[in-house]
């Protein structure tokens, strides 16, 4: 049989006008990931990823280290936020000069394997006495880092601060610690608090789903606006969310510590009387012009036994030809500062902005990918996919 004759050299093809198109093979080794570069250039200005990595400690011996604790942490994050969700992809990627580079690595050196790269995700709870998991986190210092990555995007102080909260589940398959049924969402899932501004995490804290929407939002709060005040202690705040987080305990703690809220709230009888003349007024135009009308009501209300006070609530109220369509808002705004209109429209829907960043950390950078034994490990991949 006559052997195969290959070129090692290149392959010629059809040109286009007066150029050349020829297919060579001594590249050497090449990487698909150029758009690497661009993180590269955000973190060596932000230092972002050092000052994350700060937040472990590596029990090891130094000496029989080889790869440290910042360039395993680099090599996760960088490769989440290049859309590799899975730690089997780096025993390919480990061999990349790229991601090497990406890393801070040396690039004539392999990178750190798929198991390596596991003992890290699997930081045990402790003081590092795990036989071969000895890097453990300190949650209280992430906790505070994305705090203060989002204090660093600012030159100087702004005049006002919107945080914008709100859940989502996270299902998963297995027996993992933590795992309950969601009725809602009807899975078996965790409930993973989020908190942001505009585009940045503050806060990302993985639940179990037995809980309420809202529990720990206090908690949440004291030390992220505590932590804002200590560098601007006169900003403004307001805090935006849904139906789930009109509570009264928060509510009363914005309103001891001088934080303002536009909260949704959940229609009920006596809400929908409160508005009902309105609402037959929409009805009648609605009608009368085969098109939808909406208008605004401003009041006070208190619930009959879960509030310890009067507040000021805004009431949408919108007939959409066919059936009404009536929506809650309680706030601490006063009507002197903001209309209802503008209250409800500007301040309260966008926090449906929000919505998208959530989309974003599951569909992007694969933020439900919490399928570790436990929670203490699956926080920290959250928080992998929260740095990306």
């Amino acid at each position: 049989m006559k052997q195969t004759e290959c070129s090692g050299e290149q392959l010629s093809f059809q040109g286009v006008g007066g150029r050349q198109i020829v297919a060579r093979f001594d590249g050497g080794q090449l990487s698909s990931d150029g758009g690497g570069l661009l993180l590269r250039e955000v973190e060596k200005r932000t230092g972002l990823l050092s000052q994350f990595a700060a937040c472990f400690r590596d029990y090891w011996n130094p000496w029989l280290v080889e790869h440290t604790v910042e360039s395993l942490i680099r090599q996760r994050v960088m490769g989440l936020a290049l859309g590799y969700e899975d730690l089997n992809d780096h025993d390919q990627l480990r061999h990349d000069p790229l991601i090497a580079t990406l890393v801070e690595a040396d690039p004539t050196r392999l990178l750190a394997g798929k198991s390596t790269l596991n003992r890290l995700e699997l930081t045990p709870e402790g003081n590092g006495e795990d036989r071969y998991k000895r890097i453990v986190y300190d949650s209280a210092a992430i906790d505070r880092f994305l705090v203060n990555a989002f204090l660093q995007t600012y030159t100087k102080a702004p005049e006002r601060i919107v945080l914008d909260l709100d859940t989502t589940d996270d299902e998963i398959h297995g027996g993992q610690e933590g795992r309950f049924f969601h009725g809602y969402y009807g899975s078996y899932c965790y409930l993973p608090l989020y908190i942001f501004s505009g585009e940045h995490l503050l806060c990302a804290r993985l639940r179990q789903s037995n809980v309420g929407p809202a529990e720990g939002t206090v908690e949440e709060l004291e030390r992220i606006v505590t932590q804002i005040r200590e560098q601007w202690p006169e900003v403004k705040l307001v805090i935006r969310a849904d139906s789930a987080f009109s509570r009264d305990d928060i509510m009363s703690w914005c309103e001891e510590h001088e934080v303002d809220y536009v909260l949704g709230l959940a229609r009920n009888a006596r809400l929908e009387r409160m508005i009902a003349s309105e609402m037959e007024q929409a009805c009648t135009e609605s009608r009368r012009t085969d098109r939808p009308f909406r208008s605004y009501k401003d009041f006070s209300y208190q619930t009959r036994e879960s509030w310890s006070r009067e507040r000021r609530v805004v009431g949408k109220v919108e007939y959409l030809v066919d059936k009404p369509n009536a929506r809650f808002v309680v706030t601490s705004l006063p009507v002197e500062e903001v209309a209802a209109q503008p209250l409800y429209e500007n301040d309260y829907c966008g926090r449906g902005e929000m919505e998208n960043r959530i989309k974003e950390q599951k569909t992007f950078l694969f933020s439900d990918r919490t399928s570790a034994a436990t929670m203490h490990a699956n926080q920290l991949r959250l928080w992998f996919s929260s740095v990306a």
